[in-house]
């Protein structure tokens, strides 16, 4: 059976064997891997355009060790994943090197399935698919991103509701993506940005002479967006004047020209957005029962982040990677702290919010680590100060509430409790001894 590539993964291992059973197997599995013997072929190979997804390195290499090639690359690799096979008297240089930067170490000898689920978590944080980096890996947001897929096949209305900063731009942009207008216009329009005695000329367009000023034709955005989406957000501040002549539009698919005569055909598709109750704007008669009904064909309701906390490390990891990318910057993400941090915090902006502290951390930050005071300066005081001991035992109490939560959603499953929350299964045992969760989760956890 053929697979699609599922990325490429540089491979270093000087074990004729070894090296020749995981290339073939990973072959399988739908990887393109390119294999090197020595760290020199290794390094050759990290050099190459495309770049590779992964490296899986042994550390023990006959012309130096992984750890050496990996501190003399690390800038230059960024954020690429590295996964490390090391045997059993090397535990101690392998947590050094995840201390270092590396992402996760397996000893020999491994179970195979078990290298193959870090390789895919690894890889698909490395590639996220464009939906999973856009919307989120939560089952609320697969279900929004459903709801958006099937709507996409159709140029019904669609209404977004969800409240400031949840990515209702995003969610429009990812609809005009999926449906057949892909390669038409997509025209966002605020409707709050605009000062209500120019939003209908904005919209709709106007005739030269229609008014003072108006010194030749112009083409609004009703007229700009065909043959593709128009995006009209924050529609509760669309002015009570305006909103018979966007019904008209609705309804019969053609609008006029300030000033104009010639009535012209409307051949774009509709998307309104809004963190308003337009209900209760319809009882209180400052928003239009009927242009509600035209608007709410397929309604898609997006979630805040704070109700689909297992989103915050998705996409704070890809704002990173997009900001690292535009700064020119080796960061390779969150230490400790700082995701425990990202995790705990209410988010009110959402991932708008979450994106501006990610970029600021990302420009500021000293290390290639990213740290909790990066992200959130004003939890930063002076070193031994009451407030920092506070700030570690708020991380760590956040930190212990979030594996527990894992470990509770995955029946104590601790290999699907670590994929959930990103870590690898002997980072998440680490994790539960150092927090003194000990005996009662490894009970609860299985064998």
């Amino acid at each position: 059976m053929l697979h699609e590539t599922r990325g490429a993964i540089v491979l270093i291992e000087d074990d004729q064997t070894l090296g020749a059973a995981l290339a073939h197997r990973l072959g399988i599995e739908g990887y393109a891997v390119s294999w090197a013997r020595t760290a020199a072929a290794g390094e050759a190979l990290l050099q190459r355009t495309p770049p590779a997804d992964l490296l899986l390195c042994d550390i023990r290499l006959p012309d130096g060790s992984g750890e050496e090639l990996f501190l003399r690359l690390r800038a230059r690799i960024g954020d690429l994943p590295v996964l490390f096979m090391t045997a059993f008297g090397e535990i101690d240089q392998a947590v050094r090197l995840v201390r270092a930067g590396a992402d996760d170490f397996l000893a020999k000898p491994f179970e195979v399935p078990d290298l193959l689920a870090r390789i895919e978590r690894l890889v698909a944080r490395r590639l996220p698919s464009a939906e999973d980096a856009v919307l989120g890996r939560s089952a609320a947001m697969r279900r929004v991103e459903a709801t958006l897929r099937r709507a996409a096949l159709v140029d019904s209305s669609v209404l977004l509701l969800g409240e400031s900063g949840v990515g209702k731009e995003v969610a429009a942009r990812l609809l005009h993506t999926l449906s057949p207008a892909a390669d038409g216009p997509f025209i966002a329009v605020n409707c709050a940005a605009i000062p209500a005695e120019l939003m209908e000329s904005e919209i709709f367009g106007h005739e030269r002479g229609a008014f003072t000023g108006a010194q030749a034709r112009h083409a609004g955005y009703a007229e700009r967006a065909l043959g593709g989406v128009l995006l009209l957000d924050e529609i509760a501040e669309l002015p009570p004047a305006l909103q018979p002549k966007l019904l008209r539009l609705l309804e019969a698919r053609e609008f006029t020209r300030i000033g104009g005569k010639e009535a012209l055909p409307f051949a774009a598709r509709i998307v309104a957005a809004t963190n308003a109750d337009l209900v209760t704007l319809v009882r209180e008669r400052r928003f239009r029962e009927d242009l509600l009904y035209r608007l709410d064909v397929i309604r898609v309701e997006i979630p805040p982040l704070r109700a689909r906390s297992e989103d915050i490390m998705p996409l704070a990891r890809r704002f990173l990677a997009d900001c690292a990318e535009r700064f020119g910057r080796a960061l390779r993400g969150f230490d400790e702290e700082a995701e425990a941090a990202l995790l705990a915090h209410p988010w009110p902006g959402n991932a708008r919010e979450l994106r501006n502290r990610v970029e600021r951390a990302a420009a500021l930050a000293d290390g290639p680590r990213v740290e909790a005071t990066d992200i959130f300066p004003e939890l930063a005081a002076p070193p031994g100060t009451a407030m920092q001991a506070t700030l570690a035992q708020a991380v760590a109490a956040t930190e212990r509430r979030t594996i527990q939560a894992a470990l509770e959603a995955t029946a104590g499953d601790v290999s699907m409790a670590a994929e959930r929350l990103g870590v690898g299964r002997s980072t998440l045992f680490e994790k539960i001894r150092r927090l003194g969760l000990g005996r009662s989760v490894v009970q609860k956890a299985g064998p």
